[in-house]
């Protein structure tokens, strides 16, 4: 599988699917009919997207825009990147002030906001919505593993295995006690003039 592959079979899973559930189902089935070659490809393709994610920058626009710094959250963030197609990847993590623009990420925020500002104007659908809407796509990270299982027979330690093999590492998990932090020049993402410097459009957007 070449990166014009991987990036196809994302994108067909996003429009196969209405879910985030069904998405994956779909994509275990996919990947479950390739060959363990194959599985090892596309597990280096997404590897190396998330290390091209895991950026200083990218993790300051995750956490002024979604007001969130953890540090697992910004790595399932980086999968719910992936998970939006090779343009909007792309264009974020070349340009991570872009995330602001994506158009997904407004009406997310505005359906948070409506959620937290009354507790009469919740329901079961705005949870729903919530969660499918949400940065936040944990598991895709992981359907490579379960089709990797499924076809060899081998527990799912022997892909990470094989992609280490390669030389490719992701640079997640990001463990501050053993020294991981994203690549790229550290800065204090509470400071108003390097956040308006760094990232015009999101400090614009939160009246910085």
């Amino acid at each position: 599988m070449d990166v014009d592959g991987f990036w196809e079979l994302i994108e067909r899973s996003g429009r196969a699917a209405e879910t985030k559930d069904a998405r994956l189902a779909w994509m275990l089935e996919e990947l479950s009919g390739r060959s363990p070659e194959e599985l090892i490809d596309y597990q280096c393709l997404w590897t190396g997207l998330q290390a091209r994610g895991c950026t200083m920058d990218l993790y300051a626009a995750h956490w002024w825009v979604f007001s969130s710094g953890s540090l697992d959250g910004f790595e399932y963030f980086v999968s719910w990147l992936i998970s939006l197609g090779r343009e909007s990847f792309e264009r974020v993590a070349d340009c991570p002030d872009l995330l602001i623009e994506l158009p997904q990420v407004l009406p997310y925020l505005d359906l948070k906001r409506a959620y937290s500002a009354s507790k009469k104007a919740r329901s079961r659908d705005m949870v729903r919505r919530l969660e499918e809407e949400g940065p936040d796509f944990e598991l895709l990270a992981y359907v490579a593993h379960e089709a990797f299982e499924r076809v060899t027979g081998s527990e799912s330690a022997a892909l990470y295995e094989a992609v280490h093999r390669r030389g490719v590492f992701s640079g997640f998990p990001l463990i501050p006690a053993l020294g991981g932090v994203p690549d790229g020049e550290q800065w204090d993402l509470e400071d108003p003039r390097e956040f308006r410097r760094r990232l015009p459009r999101i400090a614009r957007h939160r009246g910085l």
